[in-house]
């Protein structure tokens, strides 16, 4: 017979996953239930899949009784940082209780202990009878408890069984020594004190080299490192105390008996009346044994049902609207689309809104139809007051427990806040197709229909025209119109339903839902709120860049012997390799030379005329473009309402998660030349107001030192030191100017998975030296080339890389018909996950960024641009100095909780009159 088997689930962990995995949703009786319709599925998952797999014969729920513990008596600060849980959580404990025995399982919590301690003397009680023992969660004060072949944990979020050999590898001790590490390094969630500059690595080598804590402290005194020894001298109570609050109680009486923890597999009576009475649809359907394709409270679309458009309703009376209200709100979901008369949706008017219930059921309400001929006497459509309709909206737009779906939901969110009314509770199908698959499409409306629906979208030239006859919407006769608006919000729900029940399943949840869903309305206000830039700087601007690219021209016809069109590539290319016998040239497949810009910095690396022309050509291009994109377009861009600037933030084009912007196009604007310096201090602030910037510094080579474990770099950045002075020691020995800029450049270029060739041509030196450069690196830093080459195993066992938030990027390139294509996705797959978490870190600092500046009575201080790693805002020159710390410390926290990094995120931060100014 074989031996019991007891599975013991961290109910707490599950429960703020649940929270955080489902938008707010309320139950029949209207009270916040999203916790525990995703609890309640999650542990349904659980116990089918280890049914299926046959684990365990005994299995329990355990949860934290309250938040007071014997450990508050023993130090009163314990966990006195945690914030209170949310308010919409706490109605929902005594359910997800009430959830978990309607499945016929134990759920057992213990006044004074915290749940952790009640897992702890349950799995001392189990092994003391022989039996196996499996801790459903991945908390490491739990590992403490692993013991090879008898017990281990089963992390549910990565699928995966953490043992020995994983405290090993995260912490350099066994299991029974990880106390002690707890101990040493404390935990800033817990408030557990720790040793002040005690980190998971310099506690590991203490434990490693002296046994246990008592140990190390008794060795204080004879440690070489100054600091360190004079830390563990003074703060060696600390971390007693710290020990006696990381250790886990054992050897408490067991609240139920082992032998009552029996599986007895799910009794359907008791789970059909808690899912009725919660109004779980989808799952009593599930319960009846229908196959179920959807984890979300509304049911599956059937796919059958097809796009017919004469039957979307036009609705131009107020019986039609209470009707189609009233059916929403018995379903509790709606798609949401609005028609404006312009795509700048700052400058825009709200012609119209879509609205969809079911697949095939949608509407358009037309709210500013005209006449196309603009003849004024025309008779206008009949349609309903637009305020009646915002009215009767705004009630149902604003309710937490209807979710609204959008596709590029933060166009439709400024359109209606400009009109009055917010949207709560919402999912964004642009977002979950960005957040599911990356770098295998694009993610508009009408490319995800064709590829999930089979569907070819009305096109807007067909409905609008094109080119001189094309008009704007509101022109639209109303038939047309509702074909064209309805179908939108049609859609947008049937991709609702099949992309929303995949986040679970390929674990895009957590990237989804903490980081990309809730930046859209933070990024709707900073396009609302615009930036102020100066018209005349911008026009002087334009005067001076004109008057040097013609000096550039003269110049550059001079070297090159003779005048020539020198925005033509053709051109170009016969001057340089025909002309002035540039080495190299290549041709494509139209004939002409290529003369991109790695081809014009490889030409323009030698000594000679050819190589002096690349140069002045670069020049002249950014220039050009700087002139024609900036200086030139921006004070078209000036909003003649607001007077501001109003770019638009693009969230799901970008392949690794970096949001781009376009109207303008502040992404390029170069960061460290004068020229940019220049562009920068056009844009200012208002009279009697600064602009902040903070930007992250070196946070790329941060995420590497914590993402690829390079002990060297970690240290350097936990002491502030240098980086690129540190790389230049390790790989030339000396530390000088030109030592420390080709340091910088390798540091950089090893992140982008550059080859030897390529680090040739950055440095200036021959293949074979370039080689041995990077073969040096990785001999001084081999974490960096462990961390490239599983990075590329992954991507070509996978087809993806992940960031240390499970964003995904997919790169179909790994397997490419050409080496070239392989090649360059594995470079892609390098920085990919590096790039990408910058992107993450930097979105969480921005969602979490109004709420902080608000807690600190901050009302005026508002965030107004993201461009790379910077965050730039504007505030009353009253509120400056106030604002900096709020900002530094949003900024430096920005990847926890979820994240824990080994390295400090270091923000730099300035203000001034203008953007130049504060950078």
């Amino acid at each position: 017979m074989a031996a019991n088997h007891l599975y013991l689930i961290d109910g707490s962990g599950y429960i703020f996953r649940a929270y955080h995995r489902l938008p707010p949703l309320t139950n029949r009786h209207g009270v916040p239930a999203g916790a525990v319709y995703g609890f309640t599925t999650m542990l349904w998952k659980l116990l089918d899949d280890l049914h299926k797999a046959e684990g365990p014969t005994h299995l329990a729920v355990i949860l934290d009784a309250s938040s007071k513990t014997f450990r508050n008596d023993m130090y009163d600060q314990y966990k006195a940082h945690r914030p209170p849980p949310p308010e919409d959580l706490v109605p929902q404990f005594p359910l997800i209780r009430t959830a978990t025995r309607a499945f016929s399982v134990p759920c057992i919590e213990e006044v004074g202990l915290e749940a952790d301690d009640i897992i702890a003397c349950y799995s001392k009680a189990a092994l003391e009878a022989g039996w196996q023992v499996t801790i459903v969660s991945s908390d490491k004060d739990l590992m403490q408890l692993i013991e090879p072949g008898r017990l281990d944990l089963f992390d549910t979020m990565n699928n995966r069984r953490l043992g020995r050999e994983h405290v090993l590898e995260k912490f350099g001790v066994e299991p029974a020594q990880l106390g002690d590490v707890l101990a040493l390094m404390g935990d800033s969630v817990d408030n557990v004190p720790g040793v002040p500059g005690v980190g998971p690595k310099t506690a590991s080598e203490l434990i490693q080299t002296y046994g246990d804590l008592e140990s190390v402290l008794a060795a204080a005194p004879d440690i070489k490192k100054p600091k360190l020894r004079q830390n563990l001298i003074d703060h060696a109570d600390n971390a007693r105390l710290s020990r006696e609050l990381v250790r886990l109680v054992c050897d408490r009486p067991l609240p139920e008996p082992l032998e009552d923890l029996a599986m007895k597999g799910i009794p359907p009576e008791p789970l059909k009346e808690f899912l009725a009475d919660m109004g779980f649809r989808s799952l009593l359907t599930k319960l009846a044994g229908a196959e179920v394709a959807t984890e979300t409270i509304a049911p599956r679309i059937e796919d059958a049902i097809p796009f017919v458009h004469k039957e979307y309703e036009t609705v131009t009376t107020e019986a039609q609207l209470d009707a189609w209200l009233a059916a929403i709100r018995a379903e509790t979901v709606v798609a949401v689309d609005t028609e404006t008369d312009h795509v700048d949706c700052v400058r825009a008017k709200l012609v119209g809104i879509s609205l969809a219930t079911a697949a095939g059921r949608a509407c358009y309400i037309p709210l500013a139809h005209g006449h196309a001929s603009d003849d004024l006497l025309a008779e206008k459509p009949v349609q309903l007051d637009q305020a009646l309709v915002i009215a009767k909206l705004k009630p149902l737009l604003e309710d937490p427990s209807i979710l609204k779906i959008g596709q590029n939901l933060k166009y439709d969110l400024i359109m209606l806040r400009k009109n009055g009314t917010d949207i709560v509770s919402y999912d964004d199908t642009m977002l979950l197709s960005y957040d599911l698959d990356a770098g295998l499409g694009g993610h508009g409306m009408d490319e995800l229909a064709k590829r999930h629906l089979d569907h070819s979208c009305i096109e807007f030239k067909s409905v609008c025209g094109t080119g001189k006859s094309q008009i704007t919407f509101d022109k639209v006769a109303l038939d047309k119109a509702t074909e064209y608006a309805a179908e939108d919000a049609d859609v947008t729900l049937r991709l609702w339903q099949r992309l929303k029940p995949r986040l679970p399943h390929e674990a895009a949840t957590r990237v989804y839902e903490l980081v990309d869903r809730p930046l859209v309305p933070v990024l709707a206000e900073m396009e609302r709120a615009g930036i102020l830039v100066d018209r005349a700087e911008l026009a002087k601007l334009s005067s001076e860049f004109g008057e040097e690219i013609l000096r550039l021209e003269g110049v550059i016809h001079t070297a090159a012997q003779g005048p020539f069109t020198i925005g033509s590539p053709k051109q170009l290319g016969e001057v340089l390799f025909d002309r002035l016998g540039a080495a190299g040239g290549r041709k494509g497949k139209s004939g002409v030379y290529s003369t991109d810009v790695t081809e014009l910095e490889r030409i323009g690396a030698g000594e000679d005329a050819a190589a002096e022309v690349s140069r002045l050509v670069l020049e002249w291009r950014q220039l050009s473009k700087l002139k024609s994109t900036y200086t030139d377009a921006l004070q078209e861009q000036i909003n003649p309402v607001t007077g501001r600037v109003h770019t638009s933030f693009s969230m799901a084009v970008a392949q690794t998660g970096r949001l781009s912007s376009t109207d303008p196009n502040l992404q390029n604007i170069p960061i460290r030349t004068d020229v940019g310096r220049r562009i920068r201090e056009a844009f200012v602030a208002r009279p009697g107001h600064s602009l902040i910037s903070a930007d992250y510094s070196q946070i790329e080579l941060r995420l590497a030192a914590h993402m690829a474990d390079v002990p060297q770099l970690r240290e350097a950045f936990a002491q502030g030191t240098d980086i690129h002075n540190l790389t230049a020691e390790e790989l030339f020995g000396e530390v000088n100017r030109e030592t420390r800029g080709r340091a910088k450049t390798i540091n950089f270029a090893i992140l982008y998975g550059i080859s030897s060739w390529g680090l040739a041509g950055r440095l200036g030196v021959d293949r074979n030296e370039a080689q041995a450069i990077i073969d040096r690196y990785f001999e001084r830093f081999p974490g960096v080339q462990t961390y490239i080459a599983e990075t590329v195993a992954m991507v070509r066992e996978k087809g993806f890389v992940t960031t240390l938030f499970g964003r995904k990027t997919h790169l179909p390139g790994i397997k490419g018909k050409t080496v070239g294509e392989r090649q360059s996705a594995e470079r892609q797959a390098i920085n990919a996950p590096i790039q990408g978490t910058c992107a993450d870190i930097i979105k969480r600092a921005m969602v979490r960024m109004p709420a902080a500046l608000a807690d600190a009575g901050l009302t005026n201080t508002r965030m107004l641009l993201q461009v790379h790693d910077e965050l730039v805002f504007e505030a009353p020159d009253a509120e400056v100095e106030a604002a900096k710390p709020v900002i530094l410390k949003v900024m430096a926290g920005a990847a926890e909780p979820h994240v824990t990094l080994s390295v400090p995120l270091g923000v730099e931060i300035g203000h001034g009159q203008s953007w130049g100014a504060a950078h």
